[in-house]
């Protein structure tokens, strides 16, 4: 079966564009918890830039020497940067979750990882022993009033915006039970017909099994869950993230078997389970945000796509008959194998994930697709209002290199509508990650605003904070500042207007 690939490997391999010595500074542990005003800076923060910048990330990858196996397993640590009348503070804390409270008093570590990591003393120490760490390490948002780090696997961690202390676990009044899941990937509908307009927060659970069930949550502004549907899916379902429109939730089902055994005897984490089943289809699950309308249609809708694997999905807006969706699409799922060390992964012997559109015809039952930008990219970001909705212009983290698979280096604004294509880079010892576009105050067009990227800095070992303007990347940086200490590389963050320090 055809997979999510654009080109076969190259004839000629490119010129690297960083050093992997240079590359592997960025995992290493941050273990200070930091408070200070920002005071090295090259340019100008503009003074119409007021808000907060919240990171999630992985912050410690070992305790007390004892190295976990994936980066993914890390605990969390929040970074905030805050903007205030041309000046910026920075600061960072550990989320102080009941395993890392625990594993930093003990100073070992006494939880298995999804991803690999295990306890010291072997596949006996690890036999049966299914008690994951609640790791709260994978976004960060701001709803309701409410700060929350979020991990897929288990209820969110309630934190206070001024200090960043953990104030305890969030269930949303006993919406959530112990444990339940909330996903890392929340969307926020800008305007939402079900509550007359007003914004709302669209978020999922899974419980996979032989048949997996998806929950939905719709969370309005006070943060009060205010809609809860449950949907059978057949199969076993390894989703991250997914997308919305005005009326539907929509998931890709990877094709991927998940196969126990080896987890539960302690010879693997559970991560290690899972493979890509490359003979099988990628499935769109199409589910309607509100069952009892008669406008979207009340079952959920499956369509087969071609294989491949989707972690992240830039966008989606209805037309017509039609779904758009446009996803970073892989190959297949790289496995993590056991022995194996993240910090020397072979970026040329993998296929780039690369930014696709799919149509959902939802009339005739059949999808069709085309690239958008074949580049090695990842981490999309766009203007808030416009989730769910037709837009123009995305924002992602990016290679230097045209072609190939290499670290993100870059970033890189795509005009869906005329095909042209902005790009900042900060190779050959620079670093990149997840941009975040950020509105400016009263602008007249969907670009007008600003991108602000977390660059790790391999020359000096110390992190930049990047300010671009959205529209014309040619500039260059309009500010860069220049912190104390680096940040290990992140995976999710927000902006929010308010201002907390």
């Amino acid at each position: 079966m055809q997979g999510f690939q654009l080109y076969e490997h190259a004839t000629t391999v490119p010129e690297p564009s960083y050093l992997r010595d240079d590359w592997q500074g960025g995992y290493q542990s941050l273990k200070e918890e930091n408070d200070y005003w920002i005071d090295n800076i090259e340019g100008e923060i503009p003074h119409s830039l007021q808000g907060t910048l919240f990171k999630n990330g992985p912050g410690l990858f070992e305790v007390n020497g004892q190295r976990i196996h994936h980066p993914f397993d890390g605990d969390g640590m929040i970074s905030r940067i805050t903007f205030k009348d041309g000046r910026a503070h920075y600061s960072n804390r550990y989320v102080r979750t009941e395993g890392y409270v625990k594993e930093q008093q003990a100073g070992k570590l006494l939880y298995r990882g999804v991803f690999g990591t295990q306890k010291p003393g072997g596949w006996l120490a690890n036999i049966f022993d299914f008690k994951l760490k609640n790791i709260a390490n994978t976004n960060v948002i701001y709803w309701g009033g409410k700060l929350l780090a979020l991990w897929e696997a288990a209820e969110p961690h309630l934190l206070d915006p001024a200090t960043l202390e953990t104030l305890g676990r969030e269930n949303f009044n006993g919406v959530l039970s112990e444990g339940e899941a909330f996903a890392a990937h929340p969307h926020f509908d800008p305007s939402c017909a079900m509550d007359g307009g007003a914004p709302c927060m669209v978020n999922f659970s899974i419980k996979p099994g032989l048949s997996t069930t998806i929950t939905v949550f719709e969370l309005d502004t006070t943060g009060k869950i205010i809609r809860k549907h449950a949907h059978s899916v057949p199969g076993f379902c390894f989703i991250h993230d997914f997308a919305i429109t005005e009326n539907y939730c929509i998931f890709f089902q990877n094709p991927v078997a998940f196969n126990p055994i080896p987890f539960a005897l302690g010879m693997r984490g559970a991560g290690e389970c899972i493979k890509f089943q490359p003979n099988q289809p990628t499935r769109a699950i199409i589910i309607p945000r509100n069952p009892n309308s008669k406008v979207s249609g009340k079952e959920m809708q499956t369509l087969e796509i071609q294989s491949g694997f989707v972690f992240h999905h830039s966008n989606a807006f209805e037309q017509g008959d039609e779904i758009i969706v446009d996803s970073i699409c892989y190959e297949s799922l790289p496995e993590v194998e056991p022995e194996s060390d993240f910090r020397q992964v072979d970026f040329d012997a993998l296929k780039p994930g690369q930014l696709w559109r799919f149509h959902l015809n939802l009339k005739t039952q059949t999808v069709t697709h085309e690239v958008i930008e074949p580049r090695c990219c990842e981490f999309p970001s766009l203007h808030p209002d416009k989730v769910g909705r037709p837009y123009r212009y995305v924002y992602m983290g990016a290679a230097h290199g045209q072609t190939g698979n290499a670290p993100l280096q870059a970033f890189v604004k795509v005009d869906i509508e005329t095909g042209e294509k902005q790009l900042w880079s900060a190779a050959p010892r620079g670093f990149t990650g997840e941009p975040v576009f950020v509105p400016r105050p009263n602008g007249t067009s969907e670009d007008d605003g600003w991108v602000l990227g977390l660059i790790y800095d391999s020359e000096n070992h110390r992190s930049d904070i990047v300010i671009l303007d959205a529209k014309d990347f040619t500039k260059g940086a309009i500010a860069k500042l220049h912190l104390k200490n680096h940040v290990p590389y992140g995976l999710h963050g927000n902006f929010v207007n308010s201002v907390f320090i």
